[in-house]
C-alpha cells in the first residue's frame, strides 16, 4: 500500500503533471464539444482527510452535478467531474440548446450531460493510460446531482477508497467568461500509487 509520508517534490511534481495531461486532453474534448477555448489551473496534488475533500468544490452542502466511476485495472481509483448548477446548466446550453434550470431536467438533459461526463472521463483517462502504459478502464459512470459532500462520501466508500485520508489530483478549469467551470478529481487507491510511479520510472517507497 502507498504510504503518504514516503513522497518528496518529485514524486508531487510527477503527479501534477499526471493531473496536467489528463485534464489537458479532458479540457481539449470540452472545447470540442462547446467550441469555446477552455483553460485550466495549475492541478493541485493534496493529501487531506476524506470529510475536507469537498472543500475543494465550495463546501459539502454545496450543490454540485457530478459524473463519477471507477478506474479498474492496473491501477484502481475513483474518478469525478465536478460542475456547479449554472455551469452545468451553461455547458447543456452550449450543446444542446436546451435552456433550463437543473431541477426542470428530464431524462432527455441527464442523459446528454451523462454522454459529456462519459466523453471527458474517456479523455481523461484514455490520456493517462498512453502516458503511462497501463491498463486503465473506466466503469460505466453514475451521474448525480446532489450536496458535494454526500456525493464524494458516497463515492470514495462506495467505489472503493479505503483509510481516513485520500490522496487528490484537482484540476479546475473555466471557459474564458467563466459560464462554464468545474474539477475534474483523480483519486487513485493507495495501492495504485507504487504502480503509478513505478510505470514511469520515478522511485518510490522501498525503491529509495
Amino acid at each position: 500500500m502507498g504510504d503518504f509520508t514516503k513522497f518528496g517534490d518529485f514524486q508531487f511534481d510527477v503527479l501534477r503533471e499526471i493531473g496536467n495531461i489528463g485534464a489537458g486532453h479532458a479540457a481539449t474534448a470540452l472545447s470540442k464539444l462547446i467550441q469555446k477555448e477552455i483553460d485550466m489551473k495549475v492541478p493541485q496534488v493534496k493529501i487531506i482527510p476524506f470529510d475536507e475533500v469537498a472543500d475543494c468544490v465550495g463546501g459539502a452542502e454545496t450543490v454540485v452535478v457530478t459524473v463519477f466511476l471507477r478506474v479498474e485495472g492496473d491501477c484502481p481509483g475513483n474518478m469525478f467531474f465536478i460542475l456547479d448548477l449554472d455551469s452545468a446548466k451553461h455547458l447543456l446550453e452550449q450543446i444542446t440548446g436546451i435552456n433550463k434550470d437543473v431541477y426542470e431536467w428530464e431524462e432527455l438533459e441527464i442523459s446528454a450531460l451523462h454522454e459529456i461526463g462519459n466523453i471527458l472521463t474517456g479523455s481523461y483517462l484514455s490520456s493517462l493510460a498512453d502516458f503511462t502504459q497501463l491498463n486503465l478502464q473506466p466503469s460505466v459512470p453514475a451521474l448525480a446531482v446532489d450536496m458535494a459532500g454526500a456525493i464524494l462520501s458516497y463515492g470514495l466508500i462506495a467505489l472503493g477508497q479505503a483509510g481516513d485520508f485520500a490522496l487528490t489530483i484537482d484540476t479546475a478549469f473555466f471557459e474564458g467568461n467563466e459560464q462554464v467551470k468545474g474539477n475534474f478529481f483523480l483519486i487513485p487507491d493507495p495501492e495504485s500509487l507504487p504502480i503509478l510511479f513505478r510505470s514511469l520510472g520515478v522511485p518510490f517507497d522501498g525503491d529509495y
